[in-house]
């Protein structure tokens, strides 16, 4: 590979999903308020993506430094560990892109106020706090809650203040589902890893709690995932249309069965197609706040 392709890697794109549908969802939800701010929800995006990028990079680099990444690892390829990059080079553009979002951000908190600032500073911190420092997220069972809070609660809020200025229950309740979904994603990992992760002293949920654990997790979550649409309709008045995320149950229940009949690299297959869940889902989320 050349080395924009290493780079491209490093990013790892597939993953991006997670950055992209909180940000639509929330502009969506801004939409429907008559809040809508065009260049606020793409500078919100922009960040978003940069933000995530950032964080894949720091996985990359500082795994690699604790042990998590060997010759053992099923799960796809790590640049550092491959020795497609080395470390020092994957830390600076880590911290180029956390700089590019920075950037992004100073216009977000002239268009949104201080807690954009708060955001986007806890955004990075943790971020880095994933893998990194004395007491590493993703390395004491605490890496299912913060993707929970900040691909879920802080994306779609967020998104949704710098536009409309204030927030309401109805924000929060439907940041739920994609927070649940983007989580979902992390089960799977886990649950994919638990054996090197164990190895490596890395403290996932499904290490401290056993895979059968994760796996209802994965289930509860999906669960809450599909709720949430009948009380936003029933309890909020939105749309029927909100429903329309009931349409990817049944990619729902193959990926749930999946995870409890196969283990290992098969389990790839299922990661990627959590990803493409939370996709389909958050689409036709959005696209039912938007219908009138």
């Amino acid at each position: 590979m050349n080395q924009i392709q290493v780079w491209i890697l490093a990013s790892r794109p597939r993953t991006l999903t997670a950055a992209i549908v909180p940000v639509v969802v929330g502009s969506a939800l801004a939409w429907r308020d008559h809040s809508f701010h065009f260049w606020a929800a793409l500078a919100a995006l922009l960040a978003a993506v940069l933000i995530q990028i950032g964080t894949n990079l720091a996985n990359d680099v500082y795994d690699f430094k604790k042990g998590a990444d060997t010759a053992a690892r099923v799960g796809p390829t790590r640049v550092t560990s491959a020795g497609l990059l080395t470390p020092k080079q994957v830390e600076w553009g880590m911290a180029l892109v956390f700089g590019l979002a920075v950037l992004l951000g100073a216009y977000l908190i002239y268009v949104g106020g201080w807690p954009i600032l708060l955001i986007g500073v806890f955004s990075i911190l943790a971020g880095l706090a994933y893998t990194a420092g004395p007491f590493p997220l993703g390395y004491n069972g605490l890496g299912d809650v913060a993707v929970f809070i900040f691909f879920g609660l802080i994306a779609v809020t967020g998104t949704y203040y710098v536009q409309a200025h204030t927030l309401t229950p109805a924000v929060w309740l439907a940041a739920v589902p994609v927070g649940a979904l983007a989580t979902a994603i992390i089960v799977v990992n886990n649950v994919r890893d638990a054996d090197t992760d164990r190895a490596a002293g890395k403290r996932t949920l499904a290490v401290l709690l056993g895979r059968p654990a994760a796996r209802l997790e994965y289930m509860g979550l999906l669960l809450v995932a599909f709720v949430v649409p009948f009380i936003l309709w029933l309890v909020f008045q939105f749309s029927v249309w909100t429903l329309l995320p009931l349409l990817t149950l049944p990619l729902a229940y193959q990926h749930t069965r999946t995870l409890y009949t196969v283990e290992g690299p098969a389990l790839n297959r299922t990661l990627g197609g959590t990803v493409q869940l939370l996709a389909q889902y958050g689409a036709l989320l959005a696209l039912g706040i938007v219908l009138p």
